[in-house]
């Protein structure tokens, strides 16, 4: 049995989707250019590949304004500022990082694919109006999109050196979740970013337990996992 050399936890947040509203976030860049992405619903029903493209209404004129280099461009352009200026976290998420970032022996930081130009400082501005410091995370790692974070999630937990059953990872994709498995970690599913619970659970067996449906359960959930007041609940006697 191997023994560790301290009692830290872990926790690995995603950043699209799980702490950061996204969808909306694409759903205005998108409008300044024309298009369309559908409602949340169907969204989060569509195959990866087809998640930006729209559904069967929005993907011809979609297709069409992001083909060739210069309109992705034009568009990436316009994402990256909207998520510096005007992009939301989800209600409750920056209490929770702050209460985090404030906890001995927690240790918290991103591992992202963030699509943005920069992604870091596009974070960091998103973070800084939420009255988040994120040179206080303990790490902050931005992906390639295709980049797999199973090798990533499992070089964070080793060098902190944590135990694997004190180490979670928080996600809103089946890919976020196969991550978290694969680094022996606990994972935190949640259905409000890019895939719904019935996805989810129909499409690639998530377990129900693993998955939270809003900001308010997620929030919760975590913090009663890591033994941490909820608000708006009574103190423990």
């Amino acid at each position: 049995m191997r023994i560790y050399p301290n009692d830290d936890r872990l926790v690995i947040f995603d950043a699209d989707g799980t702490t950061i509203d996204a969808f909306h976030a694409v759903e205005r860049s998108f409008q300044r250019h024309g298009m369309a992405l559908g409602h949340l619903e169907r969204f989060q029903k569509r195959r990866k590949l087809f998640k930006y493209l729209g559904g069967l209404r929005e993907f011809p004129n979609n297709l069409r304004r992001q083909f060739g280099k210069q309109n992705r461009t034009r568009l990436l352009s316009t994402l990256t500022e909207f998520y510096r200026h005007e992009a939301c976290l989800y209600p409750g998420i920056d209490s929770l990082l702050r209460t985090l970032l404030a906890t001995p022996n927690v240790r918290v930081g991103v591992v992202t694919r963030n699509v943005t130009f920069e992604p870091q400082e596009t974070l960091t501005c998103l973070f800084r109006r939420h009255g988040i410091d994120s040179r206080e995370f303990d790490f902050f790692t931005c992906l390639p999109l295709r980049e797999d974070k199973t090798l990533h999630f499992r070089r964070i937990r080793e060098h902190f050196a944590i135990n694997p059953a004190r180490a979670y990872a928080c996600g809103d994709e089946y890919s976020d979740y196969r991550a978290a498995i694969g680094a022996a970690m606990r994972p935190f599913v949640v259905a409000y970013g890019a895939e719904d619970r019935q996805r989810l659970t129909n499409v690639f067996s998530v377990p129900e337990e693993c998955i939270l449906s809003s900001p308010e359960e997620f929030c919760s959930c975590l913090l009663h996992t890591l033994n941490l007041p909820i608000p708006g609940t009574p103190e423990k006697g």
